[in-house]
């Protein structure tokens, strides 16, 4: 989520008029969401770069119902808002093909669940449901496979 995070890291700041300058509260910015609120609030500013625009806008959608339910048992669970809205850090220079949501080991669980919704979550793994076939797919907060369907390793591979 690389700019996007920094933007977080930012000290916030409301002013009152122009000569007068005042620290926000964290209730003012964190809004009902708690802590990822603030991430929401700077997502929704623009769709990030090589995500496209339908994608981000269901992002948001699903954040957003995803913390009006799950957000303080996330927050209890120690989920980061890298976990819950990361995205990977392109390259300088990226190929034309290039799609931030392509690295799946760098997608945070919002921007994966494209309207289903969480039905469990513990502190390593959410369980979203898929409405259409009832079926459950298992998030992992965790180790999550970025090379091969058999592994995290290439030795994987050896017979």
């Amino acid at each position: 989520m690389g700019k996007y995070l920094d933007l977080l890291r930012k000290p916030l700041t409301s002013t009152t008029d122009t000569t007068e300058t005042t620290a926000a509260t964290p209730a003012d910015s964190f809004g009902r969401f708690g802590r990822f609120g603030r991430t929401c609030k700077v997502l929704e500013q623009r769709c990030p770069d090589h995500v496209p625009a339908m994608r981000w806008e269901q992002a948001l959608e699903d954040g957003k119902r995803f913390l009006a339910k799950w957000g303080e048992q996330a927050e209890t669970l120690g989920w980061t808002s890298a976990d819950l809205f990361g995205l990977h850090t392109p390259p300088e220079q990226p190929h034309p093909s290039y799609g931030r949501l392509s690295r799946y080991d760098a997608t945070g669980l919002c921007w994966l669940l494209q309207g289903r919704r969480v039905t469990a979550l513990s502190e390593a793994t959410a369980a979203i449901e898929n409405p259409a076939t009832g079926s459950i797919t298992t998030y992992r907060r965790f180790n999550k496979p970025a090379l091969w369907p058999l592994g995290d390793s290439v030795d994987d591979l050896k017979a």
